[in-house]
Protein backbone atom coordinates (compact mmCIF):
# COMPACT_ATOMS: atom_id res chain seq x y z
CA UNK A 1 0.00 0.00 0.00
CA UNK A 2 2.74 2.20 1.09
CA UNK A 3 4.59 1.74 -2.22
CA UNK A 4 1.28 2.52 -3.98
CA UNK A 5 1.02 5.88 -2.58
CA UNK A 6 4.59 6.53 -3.51
CA UNK A 7 3.94 5.75 -6.99
CA UNK A 8 0.95 7.70 -7.10
CA UNK A 9 2.51 11.13 -5.95
CA UNK A 10 5.40 9.90 -8.07
CA UNK A 11 3.22 10.02 -10.87
CA UNK A 12 1.01 13.22 -9.71
CA UNK A 13 4.64 15.05 -9.48
CA UNK A 14 5.50 14.47 -12.91
CA UNK A 15 2.09 15.71 -14.39
CA UNK A 16 2.29 19.00 -12.03
CA UNK A 17 5.94 19.64 -13.00
CA UNK A 18 4.99 20.31 -16.55
CA UNK A 19 2.01 22.45 -15.03
CA UNK A 20 4.09 24.90 -13.33
CA UNK A 21 2.66 22.44 -9.89
CA UNK A 22 -1.36 22.46 -11.13
CA UNK A 23 -2.69 19.09 -11.92
CA UNK A 24 -6.56 18.69 -12.36
CA UNK A 25 -9.34 16.19 -10.28
CA UNK A 26 -8.83 14.19 -13.25
CA UNK A 27 -5.21 13.84 -13.42
CA UNK A 28 -4.86 13.34 -9.77
CA UNK A 29 -7.29 10.63 -10.31
CA UNK A 30 -5.33 9.42 -13.46
CA UNK A 31 -2.38 9.13 -11.08
CA UNK A 32 -3.86 7.03 -8.54
CA UNK A 33 -5.53 9.29 -6.38
CA UNK A 34 -9.22 7.83 -5.73
CA UNK A 35 -11.44 11.51 -5.52
CA UNK A 36 -12.57 10.63 -1.54
CA UNK A 37 -9.32 11.07 -0.64
CA UNK A 38 -8.40 15.00 -2.75
CA UNK A 39 -9.83 16.43 0.95
CA UNK A 40 -7.65 14.80 2.80
CA UNK A 41 -4.34 16.21 0.81
CA UNK A 42 -6.08 19.54 0.83
CA UNK A 43 -6.91 19.24 4.42
CA UNK A 44 -2.92 18.07 5.54
CA UNK A 45 -1.63 21.03 3.42
CA UNK A 46 -0.43 18.78 0.38
CA UNK A 47 -2.68 20.39 -1.83
CA UNK A 48 -3.91 23.46 -2.33
CA UNK A 49 -7.42 23.81 -4.24
CA UNK A 50 -6.72 26.84 -6.96
CA UNK A 51 -10.24 26.94 -8.70
CA UNK A 52 -13.30 23.93 -9.21
CA UNK A 53 -11.38 20.85 -10.02
CA UNK A 54 -7.92 22.36 -10.17
CA UNK A 55 -5.11 22.02 -7.53
CA UNK A 56 -1.77 23.45 -6.46
CA UNK A 57 1.16 20.64 -5.41
CA UNK A 58 1.81 23.00 -2.29
CA UNK A 59 5.39 22.23 -1.98
CA UNK A 60 5.97 23.30 -5.51
CA UNK A 61 7.69 26.77 -6.16
CA UNK A 62 5.42 29.33 -7.28
CA UNK A 63 6.14 30.38 -11.00
CA UNK A 64 6.32 34.03 -12.27
CA UNK A 65 2.60 33.62 -13.58
CA UNK A 66 1.19 31.00 -12.31
CA UNK A 67 -2.03 32.74 -12.71
CA UNK A 68 -1.57 31.64 -16.98
CA UNK A 69 -1.63 28.12 -15.96
CA UNK A 70 -4.25 28.21 -13.53
CA UNK A 71 -6.83 29.64 -16.40
CA UNK A 72 -5.37 27.95 -19.27
CA UNK A 73 -5.91 24.83 -17.49
CA UNK A 74 -9.46 26.34 -16.25
CA UNK A 75 -9.89 26.34 -20.34
CA UNK A 76 -9.36 22.29 -20.81
CA UNK A 77 -11.99 20.21 -22.71
CA UNK A 78 -13.31 16.90 -21.60
CA UNK A 79 -10.42 15.19 -22.99
CA UNK A 80 -8.29 17.48 -20.46
CA UNK A 81 -6.59 19.26 -23.10
CA UNK A 82 -6.53 23.62 -23.55
CA UNK A 83 -8.77 25.05 -25.06
CA UNK A 84 -7.69 28.38 -24.10
CA UNK A 85 -5.34 30.65 -26.42
CA UNK A 86 -3.62 33.68 -24.57
CA UNK A 87 -4.13 36.54 -27.05
CA UNK A 88 -4.49 40.37 -27.69
CA UNK A 89 -3.15 42.42 -25.20
CA UNK A 90 -2.18 39.64 -22.64
CA UNK A 91 0.06 38.51 -25.65
CA UNK A 92 1.15 41.90 -26.62
CA UNK A 93 2.64 41.61 -22.65
CA UNK A 94 3.83 37.77 -22.93
CA UNK A 95 5.66 38.85 -25.78
CA UNK A 96 7.32 41.77 -24.06
CA UNK A 97 6.42 44.13 -27.15
CA UNK A 98 5.08 46.73 -25.03
CA UNK A 99 4.24 48.46 -21.94
CA UNK A 100 0.62 47.64 -22.23
CA UNK A 101 -0.81 46.30 -19.06
CA UNK A 102 -3.92 44.19 -18.97
CA UNK A 103 -5.86 44.30 -16.22
CA UNK A 104 -7.64 41.22 -17.47
CA UNK A 105 -6.36 38.13 -18.85
CA UNK A 106 -7.38 37.78 -22.46
CA UNK A 107 -7.72 34.45 -24.20
CA UNK A 108 -9.34 33.18 -27.35
CA UNK A 109 -11.34 30.05 -27.32
CA UNK A 110 -12.64 27.88 -30.54
CA UNK A 111 -16.23 29.14 -31.18
CA UNK A 112 -17.56 25.67 -29.80
CA UNK A 113 -16.35 26.60 -26.33
CA UNK A 114 -18.71 25.95 -23.58
CA UNK A 115 -19.05 26.74 -19.85
CA UNK A 116 -21.04 25.48 -17.64
CA UNK A 117 -19.78 27.92 -14.76
CA UNK A 118 -19.34 31.06 -14.43
CA UNK A 119 -16.47 32.72 -16.61
CA UNK A 120 -13.90 34.06 -13.80
CA UNK A 121 -13.97 37.76 -13.60
CA UNK A 122 -9.97 37.91 -14.43
CA UNK A 123 -10.95 36.43 -17.97
CA UNK A 124 -11.91 38.13 -21.24
CA UNK A 125 -12.59 35.67 -23.85
CA UNK A 126 -12.79 35.92 -27.31
CA UNK A 127 -14.04 33.55 -29.78
CA UNK A 128 -11.89 32.66 -32.82
CA UNK A 129 -10.84 28.95 -34.26
CA UNK A 130 -7.08 29.78 -34.48
CA UNK A 131 -4.95 27.91 -36.99
CA UNK A 132 -1.89 25.98 -35.63
CA UNK A 133 0.43 28.28 -37.16
CA UNK A 134 -0.62 31.14 -35.25
CA UNK A 135 0.02 29.55 -32.00
CA UNK A 136 3.29 29.79 -30.30
CA UNK A 137 4.48 28.97 -26.69
CA UNK A 138 5.32 31.35 -23.51
CA UNK A 139 6.14 31.32 -19.88
CA UNK A 140 4.71 27.62 -20.72
CA UNK A 141 1.20 28.26 -21.93
CA UNK A 142 -0.18 28.78 -25.66
CA UNK A 143 -0.18 32.21 -26.61
CA UNK A 144 -1.07 33.77 -30.29
CA UNK A 145 2.48 34.93 -32.55
CA UNK A 146 3.08 38.65 -31.96
CA UNK A 147 1.76 39.03 -36.15
CA UNK A 148 -1.78 37.23 -35.39
CA UNK A 149 -1.75 39.69 -32.30
CA UNK A 150 -1.22 42.77 -34.20
CA UNK A 151 -3.88 41.77 -36.26
CA UNK A 152 -6.27 40.98 -33.48
CA UNK A 153 -5.60 44.19 -31.65
CA UNK A 154 -5.99 46.20 -34.67
CA UNK A 155 -9.61 44.62 -35.68
CA UNK A 156 -10.42 45.25 -31.90
CA UNK A 157 -9.21 48.87 -32.27
CA UNK A 158 -8.04 48.83 -28.55
CA UNK A 159 -5.00 49.89 -29.16
CA UNK A 160 -3.54 52.50 -30.41
CA UNK A 161 -2.13 52.88 -34.24
CA UNK A 162 0.95 54.51 -33.13
CA UNK A 163 1.33 51.79 -30.18
CA UNK A 164 0.99 49.28 -32.94
CA UNK A 165 3.30 50.35 -35.75
CA UNK A 166 6.01 51.01 -32.50
CA UNK A 167 5.18 46.46 -31.77
CA UNK A 168 5.59 45.66 -35.12
CA UNK A 169 8.93 47.89 -35.41
CA UNK A 170 10.08 46.16 -32.43
CA UNK A 171 8.75 42.40 -33.41
CA UNK A 172 10.78 42.81 -36.72
CA UNK A 173 14.22 44.04 -35.37
CA UNK A 174 13.45 41.02 -32.74
CA UNK A 175 12.95 38.80 -35.48
CA UNK A 176 9.55 38.29 -34.00
CA UNK A 177 8.22 39.19 -36.79
CA UNK A 178 9.05 38.64 -40.68
CA UNK A 179 8.28 41.01 -43.48
CA UNK A 180 6.96 37.91 -45.17
CA UNK A 181 3.69 37.46 -42.49
CA UNK A 182 3.55 41.42 -43.30
CA UNK A 183 2.95 40.91 -47.11
CA UNK A 184 0.50 37.71 -46.46
CA UNK A 185 -1.39 39.74 -44.16
CA UNK A 186 -2.01 42.84 -46.52
CA UNK A 187 -3.02 39.94 -49.30
CA UNK A 188 -5.71 38.48 -47.10
CA UNK A 189 -6.42 41.24 -44.28
CA UNK A 190 -10.44 42.49 -44.86
CA UNK A 191 -9.48 45.75 -44.17
CA UNK A 192 -6.64 46.75 -46.36
CA UNK A 193 -6.62 50.62 -45.67
CA UNK A 194 -6.12 50.08 -41.86
CA UNK A 195 -3.41 47.57 -42.85
CA UNK A 196 -1.56 50.08 -45.06
CA UNK A 197 -1.88 52.98 -42.55
CA UNK A 198 -0.47 50.76 -40.17
CA UNK A 199 2.63 49.00 -41.84
CA UNK A 200 3.87 52.39 -43.46
CA UNK A 201 7.22 53.50 -43.59
CA UNK A 202 7.78 50.04 -40.82
CA UNK A 203 8.40 47.61 -43.16
CA UNK A 204 9.46 49.68 -45.78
Amino acid sequence: MRNGRKEAAKRLYEIAEAQQGFFTTKQAKAAGFAENTHPYHIHAGNWVREHRGIYRLASFPRGERPDLMLWSLWSRNRGEAAQGVYSHQTALSLHDLSDVMPAKLHMTVPRSFRRNSEIPRVVVLHFADLPQSDIGVAHGVRVTRPMRTVLDLLAGGEVLLATLRQVVREGLRRGLIRRGEIAEAKKHHADGKQLRTLFQKVAA
